[in-house]
Parts: structure tokens; sequence; C-alpha cells
């Protein structure tokens, strides 16, 4: 069983950087992918970023060339650095991790961007 404890959320301003940050219980296979997903309030959860070993990372468009997904396998880390933060950020932020048999999900952590 993975466990997966988010931090970094918070409140921005438009135009400002977060860093999120992602811990995991054990150690994640490098050829997993692990990444991030956000959920905007009354709207669907949607991929952010994932990344893998061996991979190009992904990216979603509306975050392509502001947010960098990085992973640090040695100490079972995940990393989302968010620069120029809009208002259509906001949202509960959620790593995960997914195996060859299931889906693993952190509790969340809240990105608030307005002025």
């Amino acid at each position: 069983q993975v466990q997966l404890v988010e931090s970094g959320g918070d409140w921005v301003r438009p135009g400002g950087s977060l860093r999120l940050s992602c811990a995991a219980s054990q150690t994640i296979y490098s050829g997993y992918a692990m990444g991030w997903y956000r959920q905007a309030p009354g709207k669907e959860r949607v991929l952010v970023a994932t990344r893998r070993a061996g991979r190009d990372p992904t990216y979603a468009d509306s975050v392509r060339g502001r947010f960098t997904i990085s992973r640090d396998n040695a100490k079972n880390m995940v990393y989302l650095q968010m620069n120029s933060l809009k208002p259509e950020d906001t949202a509960v932020y959620f790593c995960y991790v997914k195996t060859d048999s299931r889906e693993y999900w952190g509790q969340g952590t809240r990105v608030t961007v307005s002025s």
C-alpha cells in the first residue's frame, strides 16, 4: 500500500509561483507513472502533468510552458513547479502513482490564485 502526501498548496496572486511536493511512503519504480491531477470546484479531476522513466513528461495544454514536473526517485518524491499562475489554476492538486495493478492517490493540496 503506497501512501502519498502532498504539500505546498497556498494562496498566491496571479503571476506568482508555487512548488508542490509529494512524498511517497515507499520506493516507486521509476517506470511507473507518477504525477499530478487537479480538480477545480464543480469540475472533474483532470491530468496536469505526469512523468515516468524513459519518456518525456506529459503536460496538459493549459499548463505547458508554465508548469514543470520533476521526480527524485532516491527520495520517493515528485514535484510540480508552477509559474505564471492564473486564476483558472485554482484547484485541489492531487498526487498519484500508477502501478501495474492499481492507482494510488494523495489527499490533495489546495491552490488558490486570486488577487
